[in-house]
């Protein structure tokens, strides 16, 4: 599926059948690599999304603001009241944002493996120290597209009413933590306690691309999160 929207054609492609979960991979400036979690969830009518500048999407460097009018704008084009939101990394803090702007469009919102809403001097020493130990992943990025979310991003979460729209966010929300990701959870475990229906289910042993390594395990906490 292509859609135009302001100056950029938007790629999208679709997976399964039944109710509608939109996937957003993380990155950020990364074409959606979601497939094989799209692929483990067949009931599910999977929508994977490669972001404005990113794979099969046309455009350029743009602001958060513009990649969440991305997402409605895919939403009206599909002709979809709600959906739940399934978010990877970036992409779940990148959901979160989404479902803060429109609480009304999101069922659900699973944070997989997301880095919470923070730039933390700590959180990434720790990062570096452990990146070079993670299994092998690769994937295309658009630099352009990544420092312009990345900036605008670090905006957004100095917000000085931020932290009291997200305690009034009435959406729930699940993180979905795997305990052997080499990126400190702390952040994401804030955001649980924070939200009113916020939930915390961790994955035990699995890496941050937890697919690669423990696929079935991924897939059934998946399928029980999504049907809890």
């Amino acid at each position: 599926m292509k859609v135009d929207v302001n100056g950029a054609t938007l790629f999208l492609s679709q997976h399964g059948a039944g109710s509608p979960m939109l996937l957003l991979s993380g990155g950020p400036g990364c074409p959606n690599y979601l497939g094989p979690v799209a692929a483990s969830l067949p009931d599910w009518h999977c929508l994977l999304p490669d972001p404005r500048g990113t794979g099969n999407s046309t455009g350029d460097a743009h602001s958060l603001g513009r990649a969440l009018d991305d997402l409605e704008a895919f939403r009206e084009a599909l002709g979809l009241e709600r959906w739940t939101v399934l978010g990877h990394s970036w992409g779940a803090d990148l959901g979160l944002a989404y479902t803060l702007a429109h609480p009304e469009r999101v069922q659900h919102l699973v944070s997989f493996a997301g880095t919470g809403i923070q730039n933390d001097r700590d959180w990434k020493a720790a990062y570096e120290v452990g990146k070079g130990t993670e299994p092998e992943f690769t994937v295309a990025v658009n630099d352009a597209v990544k420092r312009a979310l990345l900036t605008d991003w670090r905006r957004f979460i100095k917000g000085p009413d931020l932290l009291a729209r997200l305690s009034r966010l009435e959406v729930p929300v699940t993180f979905l933590q795997p305990e052997g990701d080499i990126r400190p959870s702390w952040p994401a475990a804030q955001l649980a306690a924070l939200l009113p229906q916020g939930r915390w289910c961790s994955l035990p042993d699995a890496p941050h691309n937890a697919w690669l390594t423990h696929a079935s395990r991924l897939t059934q906490s998946l399928q029980d999160v999504l049907s809890g």
